[in-house]
């Protein structure tokens, strides 16, 4: 399959980093690069041609225009018209794909010509206004999703730009799109108020499928986002020794936005956690040190939260344990990632790129490709041992290590060493297990075990297994519900990986 041709079209000395990072995350983002090249001028070797018959032959053979247009024109040829200009028309007149991203709203700092340039543009296509870089190459991704569907070329959307199966625009909460944006435009200088309405804030995010809320919009500002994508909760849970045991002191499951996920899944873990309380010497407040770096936690919590696959029936887990915290997410580093090249510099790949652009306009993440180092960095200054990061059965899992823990042996492995010496798994329930790698009902379960006593099974096969943590209800609210299923936690997932 030809990959098609994207030509990158700028004053280059104005977007000379943009540039640059637009063709390093097209060429390494696992979906784009499958059907794209990008052409950058700067990239061609020397040759005894004039530069601007250069470029337009480029257009010429491209199968893509990106325009990036800001406050430069750029040089001005005989007729006073600069390369960008004469690019955008040479690609209007051969009836290329155009995609035109503006830089900013303030127009008091452009060339005339640049103003007048996009109102030309802006009378012929949509243009899209962004402030940073990550901005950018999340409505390029987005844009060039479009491009791909529309040509049939992608069959199956990106799960975050997929709409949201049941929803409307009636399931965004409007005070959650405007207590986002107003955070975003404090944080980040983001273009749009509070007072945006809420199409045209989902419009600007690259959130509307057709007019209906992607997953990527319920997700970040649904009033109920588990009411169509279930396994969306996070559960933290709470262990006194160093493994999973029970009883267990502390086991919540936590519901809502992406944003409120994070926000509930870090309290729990800063409640339990010991803290020390300094003295009013430098400031009126006095300063609090919890005895993992905060930042370092809620960087591995947002990690999970934006970065998990979500097409998984598995959620992300929390596990505080005597040691160590572990955060378990479902999905798979993304190729060419792994987790030793974690700890050094690497390329930013986010699994969910819709999901995770407004978590880092809203500061809930600050650089990408940085989270793993920042994490590194935060626990060695504070005298910890280094975190570790391993993929796991399908689930990747970050370990912050508490004062005084050992790193190795048994204690550096997962909590399921443990789990398998506190439970004797019969092969009744052990097919369980198996059967319940997909969502089961109690009478799906009940049929393939050979069973008629419901009570009985329940008793003797289910409650042991989600007791244990093996196993989880999808409407754990209300056990004895008619759509009551059964489905594998990670626990269960990696002691199955383990066994024949």
């Amino acid at each position: 399959m030809r990959r098609q041709r994207l030509f990158v079209s700028s004053v280059q000395k104005e977007f000379a980093a943009e540039r640059r990072a637009v063709s390093d995350y097209i060429l390494n983002d696992p979906l784009l690069r499958r059907f794209f090249d990008v052409f950058l001028f700067e990239d061609l070797p020397a040759s005894d041609r004039r530069p601007d018959e250069a470029y337009l032959a480029e257009v010429d053979g491209c199968d893509i225009y990106i325009g990036l247009f800001g406050n430069d024109y750029g040089y001005e040829d005989a007729d006073g018209l600069s390369p960008t200009e004469r690019e955008f028309d040479r690609a209007t007149a051969n009836g290329k794909e155009r995609l035109v991203f503006v830089r900013g709203n303030d127009e008091s700092g452009r060339h005339p010509k640049m103003r007048a340039l996009l109102d030309k543009a802006g009378n012929q296509l949509i243009r899209r206004r962004f402030g940073s870089i990550p901005e950018l190459k999340a409505l390029i991704y987005a844009s060039l999703v479009d491009v791909l569907a529309h040509s049939g070329r992608l069959r199956t959307r990106p799960f975050d730009a997929t709409a949201c199966e049941g929803a409307t625009l009636d399931d965004i909460s409007p005070k959650k799109i405007a207590s986002f944006l107003e955070r975003a435009r404090r944080n980040r200088g983001y273009a749009l108020g509070a007072d945006t309405p809420v199409h045209t804030a989902l419009a600007h995010l690259n959130m509307l499928d057709r007019d209906q809320p992607s997953n990527a919009a319920v997700l970040l500002f649904g009033e109920q986002p588990q009411r169509f994508l279930i396994s969306s909760e996070v559960k933290c849970l709470h262990f006194h020794g160093t493994g999973v045991a029970k009883p267990i002191p502390s086991y919540q499951i936590y519901k809502g936005t992406v944003f409120e996920l994070v926000d509930q899944a870090l309290d729990f873990v800063l409640s339990k956690i010991d803290r020390a309380v300094g003295t009013r010497a430098d400031g009126p407040i006095a300063p609090v040190t919890y005895e993992f770096p905060q930042e370092a936690v809620s960087e591995a919590i947002v990690n999970a939260v934006a970065h998990r696959d979500y097409t998984s029936n598995a959620s992300v887990q929390v596990m505080l344990f005597a040691d160590r915290l572990e955060v378990w997410n479902p999905g798979q580093l993304p190729p060419p990632l792994t987790p030793e090249e974690l700890r050094v510099p690497h390329a930013s790949i986010p699994h969910n790129p819709l999901l995770a652009e407004p978590l880092f306009l809203a500061r809930y993440i600050e650089k990408a490709g940085t989270g793993t180092l920042d994490m590194i960095d935060l626990c060695e200054r504070a005298g910890l041992p280094s975190p570790t990061f391993r993929q796991e059965g399908g689930q990747f899992v970050q370990v912050l290590w508490r004062p005084g823990s050992e790193q190795g042996g048994t204690k550096s492995g997962p909590s399921r060493d443990q789990v398998g010496t506190k439970m004797d798994l019969d092969p009744e329930r052990v097919e369980v297990l198996r059967l319940c790698v997909t969502e089961r009902s109690m009478v799906e379960l009940l049929a393939v075990a050979g069973r008629t006593n419901r009570t009985k099974f329940r008793e003797q096969v289910i409650k042991p297994l989600l007791d244990a943590g093996f196993i989880e209800m999808t409407v754990p609210e209300k056990p004895r519900s008619s759509k009551q299923r059964y489905r594998l936690t990670a626990l269960g997932r990696a002691w199955l990986d383990e066994r024949p």
